[in-house]
């Protein structure tokens, strides 16, 4: 196979000029039809390629990984003068700013609300953890832009998981401690609200494995404006910065094609890396399924036993060549994680952005997903969360809750609804669930209508024939019992753990309570639930402003104020 140099490229890129201006059509002064000129490939560019989207002055080499060869690319200085766009036969030339048109194309999958369980028909909810937050950032992006908020863009369990709450660390062997509490539903006066939270060991900075870490990232036309790759590579700087010599970090980017800009690379070696990433440029279509494979063969072949072995993709998530869809993106991740390589999938951008396919990739890939709009949320997520971020502790972590039918007339679980799994999963090894890192939190609440409640909620049903419905009435005080599943991150069978909540657990609730069922009834107004009997905005406000407790960083506070400012224009 034959690649070809830049000094080619150039001769190339000059030809192709002359090429267009003597096959215009005179009167039109548009380009007459041209045979196919770009070829796809899987992570190889050729002669008949259009060159990479990078910067000139670039020496090449030829790396060979696993059979696939790629063109490597360094140093960068001068900026291309011009990219291609190819669509169907027409090829336009064109500056880096006229790529992108912002048009609102987002993409959320639906969310359909949990609805209220009969204890006495179904007393178990089986669900994954989710420790995603993409849902909050990408929520105050458009509150801050002054845009409505799809109520699919609205997931409540990543709304109140984007704060952190004051649970104690795990004391014994575990790698995460279980609290609960229970108390009244602000929003209903005639159910109780229950909390289970789960709080991840918080492992030093020096004691993290060695890091095998491959950023992919997206350098197609869509990721053209400021809050998309200038934003990207000032968020990977601060990821970089904290990088240490054992980790090692490469770089693979897609495009019309995929290709690797740096081979494995000490993080010591900073400036290099810093280099490739500042060098990188816009334009052209999206084939995001061959770069996830090529990212995935160099996590592989330089894979870290007993490490950190992780794929960091950067995207908007417009995947339009190759694999596009959901479920074909799920079925390429179901069969890389076998690798034992984990994923993180960091959304940028507006306009075109796909949470669903990140959420999608993010959930099959033993990993999390972040939507970052800001500096302000880099830091959160590639600084002081960084552990969080990276550093997975327990993986699979499944959580089954059995409700005491003598004193839970039925219950809801409130978010989680793209989490939810069959009961018969949580003790079946093979099924996944969700990761928790180094320092996590995880929140869940229940909304539950107490024994002897009427309620407009539930409605009648026929009384069956053939089950005997005496309630054992031996555990009095126990509303509930949570068990939870993991497996440690190298390991494949599970381990239990079960804690009992007793009605008399709390006699008063904490701030962490209050807040987190704040942020549930905002999540629910936003998502027009026809669950909530009080809908007064100023109600959630206060209820708030009123429980913020410790809130160093300010977020909570942060919360008020998107409340207020989103309630005056709606």
């Amino acid at each position: 196979m034959k690649t070809m140099s830049i000094k080619k490229s150039r001769l190339w890129m000059a030809g192709l000029s002359i090429l267009l201006i003597i096959s215009c059509d005179p009167k039109t002064k548009t380009p007459a039809a041209l045979p196919d000129i770009v070829e796809e490939t899987d992570a190889v560019v050729k002669e008949d390629n259009a060159p990479p989207i990078l910067k000139e002055k670039v020496f090449e080499e030829e790396l060979v990984v696993e059979d696939i060869e790629v063109l490597e690319i360094e140093e960068v200085e001068e900026p291309v003068a011009f990219m291609m766009e190819v669509e169907t036969d027409e090829v336009i030339m064109a500056s880096p700013s006229s790529f992108i048109k912002e048009t609102n194309n987002e993409s959320y999958a639906e969310v359909v609300e949990n609805t209220f369980k009969r204890t006495s028909l179904a007393p178990l909810s089986t669900f994954s953890i989710d420790v995603d937050k993409a849902s909050y950032s990408n929520i105050r992006r458009m509150i801050n832009n002054g845009q409505e908020i799809p109520k699919d863009a609205v997931k409540i369990e990543e709304m109140i998981n984007y704060f952190k709450y004051h649970y104690k660390q795990p004391q014994d062997q575990h790698p995460f401690a279980i609290h609960t509490e229970s108390g009244s539903t602000p929003w209903n006066e005639n159910t109780q609200l229950v909390k289970i939270g789960l709080k991840g060991k918080e492992i030093p900075v020096e004691s993290f494995p060695a890091s095998n870490l491959v950023f992919l990232i997206d350098v197609s036309g869509s990721m053209n404006d400021a809050n998309k790759l200038p934003l990207l590579k000032k968020a990977f700087k601060l990821l970089v910065n904290q990088l240490r010599e054992k980790d090692k970090v490469s770089i693979v980017v897609y495009a019309g094609a995929a290709g690797v800009v740096l081979k494995p690379t000490s993080g010591n070696n900073s400036e290099k890396i810093l280099g490739a990433l500042k060098n990188l440029e816009a334009g052209g279509s999206t084939a995001g399924g061959e770069g996830i494979k090529l990212a995935y063969t160099i996590a592989e072949k330089h894979f870290i036993k007993n490490g950190n072995n992780r794929v960091i993709l950067a995207t908007d998530g417009d995947f339009n060549v190759g694999i596009r869809s959901d479920k074909g993106m799920k079925e390429l991740i179901e069969e890389k994680r076998e690798s034992g390589v984990f994923l993180t999938c960091l959304g940028f951008g507006m306009g075109n952005y796909k949470d669903s396919k990140l959420e999608t990739l993010a959930d099959t890939g033993n990993g999390n997903h972040a939507y970052i709009d800001s500096m302000q949320e880099a830091q959160r997520v590639l600084g002081t969360e960084l552990g969080g971020t990276l550093y997975t502790i327990a993986k699979d972590v499944k959580i089954q809750v059995e409700f005491n039918p003598t004193k839970v007339q039925a219950y809801r679980l409130i978010g989680y609804e793209n989490r939810l799994l069959n009961d018969e999963d949580f003790v079946d090894d093979t099924k996944d669930a969700g990761e928790l890192g180094s320092g996590h939190t995880v929140t869940a609440l229940y909304e539950v209508i107490p024994i002897g409640v009427k309620s407009k909620y539930l409605k009648n049903v026929s009384d069956l024939k053939y089950s005997n419905k005496i309630n054992n009435t031996e555990f009095g005080d126990e509303l509930l019992t949570v068990k939870f599943r993991y497996k440690k991150p190298k390991e494949y069978e599970s381990i239990e753990m079960v804690h009992i909540h007793n009605t008399d657990d709390n006699e008063q609730v904490s701030s962490d309570f209050r807040f987190a069922s704040s942020v549930a009834w905002y999540g629910m107004i936003l998502r027009e639930s026809k669950y909530i009997q009080n809908q007064d905005i100023e109600n959630v406000i206060a209820l708030a402003k009123n429980s913020r407790g410790d809130d160093e960083e300010g977020y909570r506070a942060e919360f008020v104020r998107l409340m207020k400012s989103y309630d005056k224009v709606n």
